[in-house]
């Protein structure tokens, strides 16, 4: 048995990567929907870029999905 088996470095890997990705998720379309409610955060400064936000919740998505298989696939 080795250390990474041991201490489950894999399944914490593949933990880690699915946490990243539903995170992106999860924060970027929470500003976007913030930002068609109108609202903002207090003190912001500069303009809402949504296309920024989109792409982030895709590559979070396909992050999310990387993290699910690794974790099924084991």
């Amino acid at each position: 048995m080795t250390i990474t088996e041991l201490l489950g470095l894999d399944d914490l890997l593949a933990q880690m990567i699915l946490a990243v990705g539903a995170a992106m998720v999860i924060g970027n379309g929470f500003a976007i929907f913030q930002h068609s409610r109108g609202k903002h955060p207090k003190g912001a400064s500069g303009e809402f870029r949504a296309g920024r936000a989109w792409w982030f919740v895709a590559v979070g998505l396909l992050i999310t999905l990387w993290g699910v298989g690794s974790l099924l696939t084991r």
